[in-house]
């Protein structure tokens, strides 16, 4: 097992009456995160919660913050966005950012009896909220002209070529599907996108979730070679916590446990158990999960609603007992050498 890219993912939570407290300080983990040498730092993007609704809105103000740390977001559900509309936002937050964004995709509508009529005009129901509407997206990253070849607009001083603005064409090598089933890892695979998969899974003639993700890489590797894989698993060390904390971390993954025994609803769910020790115990655990060794990126994924001393105290302990026995290193010192 060598890991050469770690990185962590955060829900940004905020209390319901104070929601600047909150945010701010999920940007601080993001500065915390890249003092401390990860080499990614990620958000979710959440809706009706409390949490980030607007993922580029969040990673503008975290490249404001940062300085070399990539910025991620796991996933945008592509069904609430406009594919030409969320590509400029994008696309902004990765130039002002100079060219660090990773934006991870995925298709569907949480609160969609909710949200769906306040989103759009029309039954959106008969709208195409599935892969193609990402495919949208990711065409309009590229920045193909509009129009014919001698079709020009005018602005003030300007006469040009109409494309999505600002063009940056490496955003487009830097698009992510969040692929929990086979169908899915292997569309990614056939449109040249970089894979997350992460803690959940759609079992497919297994109940096991490790047979189930092992299949889901191997289906992707073999349309995509060389493109980026991401995993991502709930690690929560607790060697430098104190007693009522390390309690806490106990009880919250005995509270998850009975979901990682049998596939969960009609989509047949399946769960990885939440990673959680001793950095001792948790690298046994990483080193007898086949998946991790068999890629080079793991993503954190840092529990829902806990405080920010702890998130810091987990991302501390992964970096400095966990990380390094898998053969990563801080990129600042890996930038010394």
């Amino acid at each position: 097992m060598t890991i050469t890219s770690l990185a962590f993912l955060t829900p940004g939570n905020f209390a319901d009456d104070d929601p600047y407290t909150g945010l701010e300080e999920t940007l601080q983990l993001f500065e915390y995160g890249e003092r401390l040498g990860y080499d990614g730092a990620w958000i979710r993007q959440r809706h009706l919660e409390h949490g980030v609704g607007s993922a580029a809105v969040f990673l503008a103000a975290a490249g404001q913050r940062t300085e070399r740390v990539e910025l991620g977001t796991a996933v945008i559900p592509i069904g609430y966005e406009s594919p030409f509309r969320l590509a400029e936002d994008l696309a902004l937050a990765d130039v002002l950012s100079r060219g660090r964004l990773q934006i991870g995709f995925s298709t569907g509508m949480p609160h969609a009896e909710l949200l769906g009529d306040l989103v759009y005009d029309g039954d959106w129901r008969a709208f195409d909220l599935s892969y193609g509407r990402v495919a949208r997206v990711v065409d309009n990253l590229r920045g193909d002209y509009l129009g014919d070849p001698d079709t020009v607009i005018q602005s003030p001083g300007n006469t040009q070529r109409p494309r999505l603005q600002p063009h940056n064409p490496g955003l487009v090598d830097r698009i992510w599907y969040g692929g929990g089933s086979l169908r899915s890892a292997r569309w990614a695979g056939e449109n040249g996108l970089n894979l997350l998969s992460g803690n959940i899974v759609t079992g497919e003639d297994t109940d096991d979730f490790t047979t189930a993700q092992s299949n889901l890489l191997a289906a992707y590797r073999r349309i995509q070679s060389t493109a980026r894989v991401a995993i991502g698993r709930v690690v929560v060390p607790f060697d430098s916590a104190d007693r009522a904390t390390r309690i806490r971390y106990q009880e919250y993954a005995a509270s998850r446990h009975a979901r990682t025994l049998a596939p969960q609803g009609p989509r047949r769910t399946l769960f990885a158990p939440d990673v959680v020790g001793t950095a001792e115990q948790i690298l046994e655990q990483l080193a007898a999960d086949p998946v991790v060794s068999a890629v080079s990126e793991l993503r954190l994924e840092l529990p829902y609603e806990f405080r920010r001393e702890e998130y810091e105290q987990i991302l501390h302990d992964v970096r400095h007992l966990v990380a390094p026995e898998l053969g990563w290193r801080p990129a600042r010192l890996e930038a010394a050498r």
